[in-house]
C-alpha cells in the first residue's frame, strides 16, 4: 500500500491553477469553445476518451472475444458489457484528475509519494509498456500479413514506421493526433458493423447472453480473462495526460461544466468500444460455435474461416479492423509510455527513440516465428500485473481534497471506485493464478 507523505492540509499540487494561458496542446478556453456553437463545441470537447478507448479495442481484445464466442457462443456477452461498464468510472477519474490539477497521474504520484514508490511504479509501468507493445505490434503485423501477404517480421517493421508517422502528427497539435486515432477507430467500428449486419448474429440469443450465467470452470476462466484484460494500465495513465491543459477553465464552475463533457466523452467512447467488443463475440458465436470450429484459438484461422463462411468481404473487413486496431494502439501505447517516464521520473527521450526501444521485444517474437495469437493472450496476462499499480494511486489521489479541492470524490464515487478497483484487481489476481496453475 502506498504511504502518503503529504499532509491533508498541504497546498494544492502543481498545475491546479486553472487560469494559466492555454498550452500548445490546448483547444482554447472553455468560454471560447462554447461560443463556437453547441454542435461544434461538442465535437471540439470530445476526443480524449476516444484515444484512451483504443486500449479497449486492441488486438488482445480480438483474441479474447473470438475465443469466447467460438467456445461458448453468446454465453459471455454479459461479461463484455459488465467489463466496459466497470471501465467507465476508472477512465473518468483519470480524466478528472488531469482536468482539475493540470497534472498527469504519474506526476502526482511523484509529487505526493516517496521517491522510492514513484521509481518502483515507473519500473513496473515500463515493463507493462513493453507487454502492451507486444500485443499491438503483433496485431498490426498480423493484419498486414492477412491483408497483403507480408511476412510477419517485415510487417512488424512497417508497423513501427507507421506508428512513428502517427506520433509525428503531435507536432501539428493535439487535435491532429486525436483525429488520426479516431479515423482508425472508425475503421474498426465500420469493419464490425459490416460483420454484424452481414453475418446476422441471433438477436434472441444475444439478449439471452446478457443474462449473467456461466458454464463450468472453463467459462469462468475466460470470463475473468475478458474482465481482467479490459482496463489497461497505460490507458489509465494516459487519460490524465490527454485532458491536462486541453481546455482552460477559469473557475470551479467552468471545471464542473468541463467535467460533464468529459463524462459524456467517456460514456460515448467506451460505449461504442463495448458495442464493438460485443459484436466481435456475437459474430464469432454465430459462425464458429459449431462442431469443428468451437476450439478456435488462432486469429489466422478465424480470418480464413470468415472467408469460407461469410465471404471474402467479411474476411477483408476483419483484417482491416485488426490492422487499424494494431496501428492505433501502437501509437497510443508509445505516447502513454512517454507520459509514464516523464511523469514518474522527469526524464524525457524523443518519442521516436522510445518507439524503437519498446518495439524490440515484439520484433524478437516476430523474428522467432512465435505463435502470434498465443503471444497476444500471454501479453494480456503480463499486463494484469500492472492493474493495481495504476488503479490504487488513481483512487487515492482523486479522494484527496488537497489534490482535487472541491472536485474530490464524494462518498458514493469513492464507494463505486473502490468496488470497481477491488473487483478488477481480484479478478486479475485470479487470472494470473489460473495461468500459472495451467502452465
Amino acid at each position: 500500500m502506498l504511504t502518503d507523505t503529504t499532509d491533508a492540509g498541504a497546498a494544492p499540487g502543481p498545475g491546479q491553477d486553472q487560469t494559466r494561458d492555454p498550452g500548445p496542446g490546448s483547444v482554447g478556453t472553455l468560454d471560447t469553445v462554447l461560443a463556437s456553437g453547441r454542435s461544434r463545441a461538442l465535437l471540439t470537447l470530445l476526443g480524449p476518451a476516444f484515444v484512451a478507448s483504443v486500449a479497449y479495442l486492441d488486438p488482445g481484445n480480438f483474441a479474447t472475444n473470438f475465443q469466447a464466442g467460438a467456445h461458448y457462443g453468446y454465453l459471455l456477452l454479459w461479461v463484455v458489457l459488465g467489463a466496459n461498464l466497470c471501465a467507465m468510472p476508472v477512465q473518468y477519474l483519470s480524466a478528472k484528475l488531469g482536468t482539475v490539477t493540470g497534472c498527469t497521474l504519474p506526476e502526482l504520484v511523484r509529487v505526493h509519494y516517496p521517491r522510492s514508490v514513484a521509481l518502483g511504479l515507473w519500473v513496473q509501468a515500463e515493463v507493462m509498456a513493453m507487454a502492451t507493445d507486444v500485443a499491438e505490434f503483433l496485431g498490426a503485423a498480423l493484419g498486414l500479413h492477412l491483408l497483403f501477404g507480408v511476412s510477419m517480421f517485415p510487417a512488424g517493421l512497417m508497423t513501427g514506421a507507421v506508428a512513428l508517422g502517427l506520433l509525428g502528427l503531435q507536432a501539428r497539435g493535439r487535435r491532429a493526433f486525436e483525429r488520426a486515432i479516431i479515423v482508425l477507430l472508425a475503421v474498426v467500428f465500420a469493419g464490425f458493423a459490416y460483420e454484424t449486419l452481414h453475418v446476422g448474429p441471433s438477436v434472441s440469443r444475444s439478449l439471452h447472453g446478457l443474462l449473467p450465467r456461466l458454464d463450468g470452470s472453463e467459462s469462468l476462466y475466460l470470463a475473468v480473462g475478458i474482465i481482467g484484460a479490459t482496463v489497461m494500465p497505460h490507458a489509465v495513465y494516459l487519460h490524465s495526460a490527454l485532458t491536462r491543459g486541453r481546455v482552460t477553465c477559469h473557475d470551479d464552475r467552468q471545471i464542473r461544466r468541463m467535467l460533464r463533457f468529459e463524462r459524456l466523452d467517456v460514456v460515448i467512447a467506451l460505449g461504442l468500444a463495448g458495442l464493438v467488443n460485443m459484436a466481435m463475440l456475437a459474430v464469432a458465436a454465430r459462425l464458429f460455435h459449431v462442431p469443428g470450429l468451437s476450439a478456435l484459438t488462432s486469429l489466422e484461422v478465424a480470418h480464413t474461416e470468415l472467408g469460407h463462411l461469410a465471404g471474402g468481404a467479411a474476411a477483408l473487413a476483419f483484417a482491416a479492423a485488426l490492422l487499424a486496431s494494431g496501428l492505433s494502439s501502437a501509437s497510443v501505447g508509445t505516447y502513454a509510455g512517454q507520459v509514464v517516464m516523464s511523469g514518474f521520473t522527469t526524464l524525457r527521450i524523443p518519442l521516436g527513440v522510445r518507439r524503437v526501444l519498446t518495439m524490440v521485444p515484439a520484433l524478437a517474437i516476430l523474428a522467432l516465428g512465435t505463435d502470434a495469437t498465443g503471444a497476444l493472450v500471454l501479453s494480456q496476462v503480463v499486463l494484469s500485473f500492472g492493474i493495481p499499480f495504476a488503479l490504487v494511486p488513481l483512487v487515492l489521489l482523486t479522494s484527496r481534497r488537497d489534490v482535487l479541492g472541491r472536485h474530490v470524490n464524494g462518498p458514493v464515487a469513492r464507494t463505486v471506485a473502490w468496488a470497481v478497483v477491488s473487483l478488477i484487481t481480484a479478478l486479475n489476481v485470479f487470472l494470473i493464478g489460473q495461468q500459472f496453475t495451467r502452465g
